[in-house]
């Protein structure tokens, strides 16, 4: 597979607008197939695990793509009957809110921050089978407190509550949040965007990853046109050749 160099450009109109849930919207669109694919795929990744559950979504740079592909994966999920749980773990450029149109005064950090309770801020979506949890007001310690035992708390409530947990972490290399929440997860999706995506980022953020004991279930790869998406594969090329 192929990456190219190219100047990183901030594109902030999924966290103004939410994230194009196609799979709902258009489940017929060849792009609702290719999510479908890429889901069936991480489970074959996720089979010889001891467990696939909770998965985690996240790049290496901003703007690639993973919050539209994180929920988008989640609702093909819920779509096949499990119960699912999406959470915009992105504290610093959270998008749930926007995406599934619910405010953002709670949300992940108040239940991190205080005693609050996750049953009371947890929300159920328009589409059946999926909840979401949003990232709530923007914390000035974000690391810190997806790193503590609160966090490691609310995802064993997690996996208790539901069939399948979808993490919305921001990139590796920007913060270290999604390094602190490795340990966490059962597996890792790294999304990657064509003509963007900066080879020695995504190679240092498999680097990253691979220090840990964190399984990295594949890669996603975001093709778009000068409008919209155009596609998405998934393989296990991180352009190292």
């Amino acid at each position: 597979m192929t990456f190219f160099s190219k100047k990183i450009k901030q594109d902030d109109e999924t966290q103004r607008n939410g994230a194009r849930l196609i799979t709902f919207t258009e489940p017929k669109n060849i792009i609702s197939e290719q999510f479908r694919t890429v889901k069936t795929n991480i489970e074959f990744a996720g089979a010889a695990l001891d467990k696939l559950q909770v998965v985690m979504f996240t790049s290496a740079e901003i703007s690639d793509g993973k919050s539209t592909v994180a929920a988008n994966i989640a609702i093909t999920w819920a779509q096949a009957g499990k119960s699912v749980l999406l959470v915009d773990a992105d504290l610093r450029r959270p998008t749930a809110h926007s995406t599934f149109d619910i405010p953002n005064t709670r949300g992940l950090t108040s239940i991190l921050a205080s005693d609050m309770q996750p049953k009371d801020l947890v929300r159920e979506t328009f589409v059946p089978n999926l909840s979401v949890l949003q990232a709530g007001p923007v914390p000035p310690n974000p690391a810190e407190l997806l790193g503590s035992k609160r966090m490691t708390a609310l995802v064993n409530w997690m996996r208790n509550n539901y069939d399948m947990v979808v993490l919305d972490v921001p990139p590796v290399m920007a913060v270290t949040d999604a390094q602190v929440m490795f340990k966490l997860v059962d597996g890792i999706v790294l999304v990657t965007t064509i003509g963007k995506t900066l080879k020695a980022n995504l190679k240092r953020t498999v680097e990253t990853i691979s220090l840990t004991d964190a399984k990295v279930l594949g890669c996603v790869e975001r093709v778009k046109d000068k409008s919209n998406d155009a596609g998405y594969g998934y393989g296990y090329g991180y352009g190292y050749e």
